[in-house]
């Protein structure tokens, strides 16, 4: 749902408007006819838990080689 309050509704009603927002609505504040602030809920992050990727990628023994000079230069040394 999505709704749409005034500047002066939302500095009064601030507390029940996030209420509102973490139950998942969409709240725009308006200034007259022009929208200046939306509210909206945060979406949260699960865990992370280390080592998630393990053996899903793997790293060549090049990787630890020297770059070319060639490679080196278009890094500006």
């Amino acid at each position: 749902m999505n709704d749409t309050v005034s500047v002066s509704s939302a500095k009064t009603h601030l507390s029940q408007l996030v209420v509102r927002v973490e139950a998942g609505e969409v709240i725009t504040i308006v200034r007259g006819r022009t929208a200046v602030a939306k509210l909206v809920p945060v979406i949260r992050k699960g865990r992370r838990e280390f080592g998630a990727m393990r053996g899903k990628i793997s790293i060549g023994p090049g990787f630890f080689e020297p770059l070319p000079d060639d490679e080196l230069d278009g890094w500006g040394q």
